[in-house]
């Protein structure tokens, strides 16, 4: 899968920012509660979709990705 490309921000103020924390090698701490509210939704997200889809919907899902696969170049 292709890398996304890092696009540098507009923001000086936040360019700036980076910069220092890359430099020092800290880095700003993470909400833990937030942390965990996000993997509880990310673990419950993909059972809950699968179940609510009927086998026709995800039929078709799997042929529009199957089709975007193969119209891709080889790598």
């Amino acid at each position: 899968m292709p890398k996304r490309s890092s696009k540098p921000s507009p923001d000086e103020n936040v360019a700036a920012f980076q910069a220092v924390a890359a430099l020092t090698g800290t880095a700003p701490a993470k909400n833990p509660a937030a942390v965990a509210l996000g993997k509880l939704g990310g673990l419950k997200g993909g059972a809950a979709r699968a179940r609510k889809l009927s086998a026709k919907r995800r039929a078709a899902i799997a042929r529009k990705a199957a089709r975007a696969r193969w119209k891709r170049p080889p790598t």
